[in-house]
């Protein structure tokens, strides 16, 4: 997944076209989702604007008349594209909470400074919100809890994670699995939600 604008967090996305006005059909990221069409007008990753009007609720989503876009062909066309809110309008977060896109890119090390490579998402798969970090060094992307006890340090202003993974959570390089790119860029092929809370297991 690319990486968000500057200053911005991606809220939602588009997903298609909706009837044949123009609507488009909005995913939206926002722990409030109907509250999408308060942070516009979004951009996408290449700086067009849009303004936001939510029509109804419909299954995924929402639909949406978008500024500009008055076709369903237009809609259609802009399938897959990402929406972004400057981050000065969203709502501020308690000291513990994160958006997604601060941790997403970001590199992982260790307690002893070794890199255990970069977050490629966030999942939350019903168990508590785990990062999912890929490295060339490892053959498959590693499920990291994301609690105090895993991941002491979040330092957004250093442009790094300090983690304590527990003993298994990272294979050894000869485990089976796709391999990522280089980079570990691959879109994840999920959306990138809107905020993740970290959490003491103990508590």
């Amino acid at each position: 997944m690319s990486e968000d604008p500057i200053g911005k967090v991606c809220v939602g996305a588009i997903a298609g076209a909706f009837g044949v006005r123009g609507d488009v059909r909005l995913k939206s990221f926002c722990a409030d989702p109907g509250a999408i069409g308060d942070y516009a007008p979004l951009t996408d990753e290449t700086g067009r604007e849009f303004g936001v009007k939510i029509s109804r609720q419909v299954k995924g989503g929402f639909a949406a008349r978008l500024t500009g876009v008055t076709t369903r062909e237009d809609a259609e066309a802009l399938r897959g594209v990402r929406l972004y809110a400057p981050r000065w309008k969203l709502p501020s977060l308690p000291s513990d909470e994160f958006y997604h896109a601060d941790l997403v890119g970001l590199p992982v090390f260790d307690g002893g400074g070794a890199r255990l490579g970069k977050v490629r998402a966030v999942h939350d798969f019903g168990a508590g919100d785990i990062l999912e970090i890929v490295s060339p060094e490892h053959r498959q992307p590693v499920m990291l809890p994301f609690t105090l006890a895993a991941v002491p340090i979040v330092d957004l202003a250093a442009h790094r994670i300090v983690a304590d993974p527990p003993p298994g959570v990272f294979p050894g390089d000869d485990d089976e699995g796709p391999e990522p790119d280089e980079d570990g860029d691959e879109d994840p092929g999920e959306d990138p939600g809107d905020h993740v809370a970290r959490k003491d297991p103990g508590a």
